[in-house]
């Protein structure tokens, strides 16, 4: 029977990798990381400046000049057969990963089987390891180097080795250094640096000019990657931005939680790695990357799926209701599924930022709930307060961001819309031409309309002769959403945005000196209870 549950288990994993593989190269953008690799590797062996290349999306080449090494070769072959490839070795790099995971668990040798092919195709339907697979990254691939290493499954005389060729392709795992020091492993973390510094000099050898455009200039400049802001970037830095925290408070603010999480995942990894736990070490330090480094895609999220799976397997209640919390988060995104539920304004954006808040969470509870659980199962409650347990911090924990209003300038969804939008109805849709907008506009410096969506309100209208700016404000105390006027048409200006709530928001109207002429906050919330009839 065992063997027959491990066999429709590895079925099912091999189902969900074909049909996710054939799902991706259905795509028009199917793996645009791997085509942007694919793009500057040729431009840099046909003599071009590796980091001035550019996709045909926009997308640059933003890793370090080593990595450019590591990839070369696969130029060698055709772009299409480079992608089928990649998409086989990204599932080969799963199932090797989700074994590290049936022995981190450290259970009966007879379960194993099942619980790595359990692990494999859950692994498969996150959205970390689907992101890996659309975009053809190589995040899965530094993540299993980094566990190897960090489990220390490789030879003793290996050690190292593997983080510090991870972090000469990709900078986050050198916290894993840390890790080493904190945990006695001294030799360990040596060969990581020196590794680290000989793949960062070999580049320099082969590709001077690269090198220092990258390390003096291009790895200072994270906006390459894109919009920090986006919900995508689940990262602490990320969520600091979506809030709205001011400029110049930012790097402080940003630096000093940092510190705390990894200090404390540290120490906590150091403890785990004790009590010969170093498959929980490793995945603990590999969420303090997460959680640290400025720009986390759902690409480089694998590590919270990993600590999902470890809770889930231990031996508490609360553990595993929290890892099922947490793979959750890192399989559906909890903020357009649950969108329609989330009527407080704070609850949306704890959906929105689950991710975030999840491996702060992870990483400052240490993780080490696994140990401390077993070391305590003597006096563990029964199972029934447990579950109340459980049940009254979640109560709590929800109840807290329901009567929080959206944090100042936290609003992950606004989008203003510019004069190329004017043409689409689902943006502009409360008039169309001159005639039309004349028509709708009043004697008021604002005229607008609404209109409801599942996770979004969108907002158009036209502004009079005498209004200069027009500002919306999500949230009390938040900065201010400059909003676009536009002449679309003779003789009237439009605008067009979109905002996560209403509840909060006022849409502000300014003169040619800078003065207020009108304030809508009270109109908005009415005229979008209107619209949600």
């Amino acid at each position: 029977m065992r063997d027959r549950r491990v066999a429709l288990a590895w079925a099912a994993f091999v189902v969900v990798a074909s049909v996710s593989c054939v799902l991706v190269l259905t795509r028009d953008d199917r793996l645009s990381d791997l085509h942007i690799y694919y793009g500057a590797l040729s431009d840099l062996h046909a003599g071009r400046p590796l980091y001035e290349y550019r996709a045909p999306n926009g997308g640059p080449f933003t890793y370090p000049p080593f990595a450019a090494l590591v990839l070369g070769p696969i130029t060698a072959v055709s772009e299409g057969v480079l992608q089928g490839v990649w998409l086989v070795a990204t599932c080969a790099a799963v199932v090797v990963i989700a074994g590290l995971v049936g022995v981190a668990l450290n259970i009966r040798r007879s379960r194993r089987p099942l619980v790595v092919a359990v692990a494999a195709m859950v692994l498969m339907l996150s959205a970390p390891v689907q992101s890996n697979l659309r975009f053809g990254q190589v995040s899965i691939f530094i993540v299993l180097l980094a566990l190897l290493d960090g489990m220390g499954v490789v030879p003793p005389r290996l050690r190292g080795v593997l983080v510090g060729v991870a972090a000469a392709i990709k900078l986050t795992p050198l916290l894993f250094v840390a890790y080493f020091l904190v945990t006695g492993r001294y030799r360990d973390a040596g060969r990581a640096v020196a590794t680290f510094v000989a793949c960062a000099g070999l580049a320099a050898v082969v590709l001077p000019g690269e090198s220092w455009t990258y390390w003096t200039e291009a790895v200072r400049q994270t906006s390459r990657i894109g919009n920090l802001a986006s919900l995508g970037n689940q990262s602490v830095h990320g969520m600091l931005l979506r809030i709205g925290v001011d400029e110049a408070t930012l790097p402080v603010l940003w630096a000093a939680l940092v510190a705390v999480i990894c200090g404390v995942a540290l120490l906590r990894a150091r403890q785990l790695a004790a009590r010969d736990r170093p498959g929980h070490a490793a995945v603990l330090v590999g969420c303090a990357t997460v959680a640290a480094s400025p720009v986390s895609w759902t690409h480089h999220q694998v590590w919270p799926v990993l600590a999902a799976m470890l809770l889930v397997g231990a031996s508490g209640i609360a553990q595993r209701v929290a890892g099922a919390g947490l793979l959750a988060a890192m399989v559906v995104s909890l903020g357009a599924v649950l969108g329609p539920v989330s009527t407080r304004p704070g609850v949306q954006f704890l959906f929105e930022n689950a991710r975030t808040v999840g491996v702060c969470l992870l990483c400052l509870a240490g993780f080490g709930g696994v140990a401390v659980a077993t070391a305590r199962s003597d006096r563990r409650p029964a199972a029934g307060r447990a579950w109340l347990r459980v049940g009254v911090t979640g109560a709590v924990a929800l109840a807290f961001f329901a009567v929080q209003p959206l944090p100042a300038g936290a609003d992950p969804t606004f989008k203003a819309y510019a004069l190329g939008d004017v043409v689409n109805p689902r943006y502009f849709f409360v008039c169309r031409g001159s005639a039309e907008c004349a028509a709708y506009a009043t004697d008021a410096p604002v005229t607008f309309g609404t209109r409801a969506e599942r996770t979004k309100v969108r907002v158009n209208g036209v502004v009079s002769a005498r209004v200069a700016r027009l500002a919306y404000y999500s949230a009390p105390g938040g900065a201010p959403r400059e909003i676009p006027l536009l002449a679309a048409y003779p003789g009237t200006r439009t605008f067009s945005f979109r905002s996560a709530s209403m509840a909060q928001g006022r849409l502000v109207a300014y003169d040619a000196d800078g003065q207020p002429v009108a304030s809508y906050d009270d109109e908005l919330a009415a005229a979008l209870e209107t619209a949600t009839r």
